[in-house]
């Protein structure tokens, strides 16, 4: 089975599930919202309720120096280099495809779950495959890459 990074949004009503049918499956999966060490998912409103009205040096800034940033950073990154396969779950942000391109570049495989709506990406051929259901991906996980 698979170590996998599961990389989408807090908007993504089909990350939870998604979690749990990975797991089910019989896969180890990294849940960002609930890291192991048990430390709550990382939000920006952690920081700053406000933080939609920074300004880029403050976002730069707080990026760079905050704990909580720090913290929430080195939880997704080790989780990035637990897993051997990231999937990609869209919709997501630029978080997640910066997640997604880590994988491609260390070599390591990379799915992308897509559904129907969302907005073609050429640069999506640097997966290993590409899904468009639950069913295809285990199908994909079960494949070598």
């Amino acid at each position: 089975m698979s170590r996998i990074y599961l990389a989408s949004s807090w908007r993504n009503l089909y990350q939870p599930d998604a979690v749990t049918m990975l797991r089910e499956a019989g896969h180890e999966v990294y849940d960002f919202r609930n890291p192991p060490n048990g430390v709550k998912g990382f939000a920006w409103s952690e920081i700053d309720p406000d933080w939609m009205g920074w300004e880029a040096k403050q976002y730069r800034d707080l990026l760079t120096t905050h704990p909580i940033a720090s913290r929430g950073y080195l939880n997704d990154f080790r989780g990035m280099e637990w897993a051997d396969t990231c999937v990609l779950l869209l919709p997501c942000g630029r978080s997640a495809h910066l997640e997604g391109g880590w994988f491609a570049g260390r070599g390591k495989r990379l799915i992308i779950w897509t559904h129907d709506g969302e907005e073609p990406e050429l640069m999506a051929l640097m997966a290993n495959h590409i899904v468009t259901s639950g069913e295809e991906l285990l199908e994909a996980l079960g494949r070598p890459s």
